[in-house]
């Protein structure tokens, strides 16, 4: 199992920040432009043990993810795992902690390739890959939040 982490603080409300996330439409908006985003389950309401269908197309290969909502700690926590995917395992982690006027936004992920020995090799690219991902869609959840933040 491999885990990879990425921490950025966001001056927003920590409700916000949590409705942010569990609002699905919003990943669209925080997918890096090289990564092509469908959701095939429509009007998604984030509950416990709800299952959503995201299409993501990336290099050309189309990817059906199901993912199931595991854990929801309003507006501390949200946990989901894929039931499809293209990994062996996949458990993604929200944590949101509120720090005064600012909240940390955290996201840990726990992953295996699938393929055994085979897909170690690609273990590296998935993580470059993995920190390009979070480090943009953390740079746009700022701006949008940080935006709405100004406007209050």
């Amino acid at each position: 199992m491999q885990t990879f982490i990425k921490s950025s603080y966001i001056y927003c409300d920590i409700k916000a920040l949590f409705d942010f996330h569990i609002d699905t439409n919003n990943l669209t908006f925080i997918t890096p432009p090289d990564t092509k985003v469908e959701l095939l389950t429509k009007d998604f309401k984030a509950e416990i043990s709800k299952v959503v269908k995201i299409k993501s197309t990336k290099y050309f290969i189309p990817m059906i993810w199901e993912v199931k909502i595991e854990k929801l700690d309003k507006p501390n926590l949200l946990v989901d795992f894929a039931l499809k995917s293209p990994f062996a395992y996949w458990e993604h982690k929200h944590i949101f902690i509120e720090h005064g006027n600012m909240c940390e936004l955290k996201d840990v992920i726990t992953f295996e390739m699938p393929f055994g020995f085979f897909g170690k090799l690609f273990e590296g690219f998935v993580k470059k890959d993995l920190q390009k991902m979070f480090d943009f869609r953390h740079k746009v959840t700022k701006e949008i939040l940080e935006k709405k933040e100004e406007k209050n």
